[in-house]
């Protein structure tokens, strides 16, 4: 007989709180809810995709995040990745311009252009889209404090190119609570932000029903310090939030569900990540179906893009990012995306070259030409463990979304601060495990060399020529448009905010005076005032 104790197995949890066990079987699966909720891709509900054949059909499109300087420099850059291979574009925009500052703004000096391109009127999308074909490539625009300014205006870019508004595709981001959570490039308070984002789901609704007005984004409230089950549970409290508006304005949910999409983020435990998009597939297909009552199979899918990773590069040893972007491109495409961007391995440090935003194309593409994920549909479905975790996340899903509910909801919550408070807690707390140990990242705080000469990473310069060029041009257009027409369209986007209607409207034709980004701004803030942070203690 061994008298030897046997060794003390360490207790093992994922970041969403979910104990890992050391073996999994078919009796885990039937524990934690069974197969119930797993169904056919293609079928409600959608936990294996929500298109039948996915990739067998069509890889994901390759949306790179990309924009910088001035349009002229960013439609250089848009060209050189559409060369390179990519299927889609997905639009940086530089603060000023986030938070809705002309260029010439004096708080906007020192940040025109610096981790965006800078749009101050018509003529900047004019000249960053031209030679683009919209009905090919489709653009995804990531502005949330001014998106309603920057949809009318992309909108007015095409239908003066020729194109048919009501056929264009394409996305916003556009999610104004993930901004007070999150990112920070609020302009107006809480409950007119939501009405602006309720303007831009009606009106595409009734003039733009292939475009996507509003992608929930999950994405930032993880880099901000979410668990991954508190990225997709306050994310769909947001989506219901957002539903919840639209409908109060009398539209159905099947006229405008259909364009919800999501962006979701990808660092992390490879088998955490897939499970929590199988889970938040069905989860959200449920939400759908029987809360809202959605007949059409498409306002039931969790369409998304799984992208970035930034939360998960490094400063340290860089060219480990390479490596960590593979593996999150594995995870976007394990999880079933219909999109999927990267962030580059030096995004940590700086705006990507463009050898680092080639790398990020190639990795995606090997795996549609090399990796066999394109091949079969949900690879890891019918994993006892893919299984049980995916049942497990979808409970803490639940259980996170219920807490919401129960304490006021995720716009009293916002507007409080309390969700913020609870992600910057969380953050500090991920941060000391992190210096400590406790929380291993290589090359960070184990299997680091302190004696290896460190790779420097080629910094994206400031161009202050190019923010003056900028600056010259808005001054240009202010000189040659008709100051009476941009006059008169003005008063009537403050008239037409003052009296509660849709100011969509008069934001395309305010945008099609060559109105300014910064003009149309303080228009809206004369009427809904600026958001003011929440003082918590």
């Amino acid at each position: 007989m061994n008298d030897r104790a046997s060794p003390t197995v360490k207790a093992v949890y994922n970041e969403s709180g979910i104990e890992v066990r050391p073996l999994y079987t078919a009796a885990d699966v039937a524990a934690s809810g069974g197969l119930s909720m797993l169904g056919d891709p293609g079928q409600y509900p959608f936990t294996r995709g929500i298109h039948p054949l996915m990739y067998r059909k069509q890889p994901w499109t390759m949306r790179q995040y990309a924009g910088f300087g001035n349009p002229r420099e960013t439609n250089q850059r848009f060209k050189y990745l559409i060369a390179n291979g990519q299927t889609g574009l997905n639009v940086a925009f530089d603060l000023p311009t986030q938070v809705g500052l002309d260029s010439d703004d004096p708080l906007a000096e020192g940040e025109v252009g610096r981790v965006g391109m800078s749009i101050d009127t018509l003529r900047d999308f004019e000249v960053a889209f031209d030679g683009i074909d919209l009905d090919k490539i489709t653009v995804s625009l990531t502005i949330n404090g001014a998106a309603a300014i920057l949809i009318a205006m992309y909108f007015a870019m095409a239908q003066k190119r020729g194109y048919d508004v009501a056929r264009l595709r394409g996305t916003a981001q556009n999610d104004i609570l993930k901004e007070f959570i999150g990112r920070g490039t609020w302009i107006f308070p809480v409950e007119p932000s939501i009405r602006l984002v309720g303007d831009t789901i009606e009106y595409c609704a009734k003039h733009a029903p292939k475009y996507s007005p509003v992608s929930v984004c999950g994405y930032h409230i993880r880099e901000s310090g979410a668990t991954p089950a508190q990225e997709m549970a306050w994310a769909f409290c947001i989506a219901k939030a957002y539903a919840d508006e639209a409908i109060a304005r009398g539209l159905s949910v099947d006229e405008f569900a259909g364009r919800l999409s999501y962006n979701f983020n990808i660092f992390g435990n490879i088998f955490e990540q897939v499970a929590k998009f199988r889970a938040g597939r069905s989860l959200w297909a449920k939400i759908m179906k029987e809360q809202y009552q959605a007949q059409e199979p498409g306002s039931m899918w969790l369409r998304m893009i799984a992208g970035g990773g930034g939360g998960g590069l490094t400063f340290e040893q860089p060219e480990v990012n390479i490596v960590r972007g593979a593996y999150y491109a594995l995870i976007a495409a394990l999880s079933g995306t219909q999109t999927m961007a990267l962030c580059s391995y030096d995004e940590a440090y700086t705006i990507p070259t463009e050898y680092s935003a080639r790398l990020s194309l190639r990795t995606m593409q090997l795996l549609i030409e090399e990796m066999g994920l394109t091949e079969t549909v949900d690879p890891l479905g019918g994993s006892f463990y893919v299984e049980t975790l995916t049942n497990e996340m979808r409970a803490s899903m639940e259980r996170i979304m219920a807490e919401t509910d129960a304490r006021g909801g995720i716009v009293k919550l916002v507007s409080e601060g309390s969700i913020q408070s609870q992600v910057s807690a969380q953050a500090y707390a991920r941060q000391r495990d992190i210096d400590s140990g406790a929380f291993r990242k290589v090359g960070v705080n184990c299997w680091r060399n302190e004696q290896e000469d460190e790779h420097p990473v080629e910094f994206h310069p400031y161009d202050e020529e190019g923010a003056r060029t900028q600056v010259e041009g808005l001054r240009q257009v202010r000189s040659e448009r008709d100051a009476q027409r941009v006059r008169a369209a003005l008063a009537t986007l403050r008239a037409e905010a003052q009296a509660g209607r849709n100011v969509m409207p008069a934001l395309v034709e305010a945008v099609q005076a060559y109105a300014s980004v910064g003009e149309m701004t303080k228009e809206l803030v004369a009427v809904f005032g600026r958001y003011r942070e929440p003082v918590r203690f």
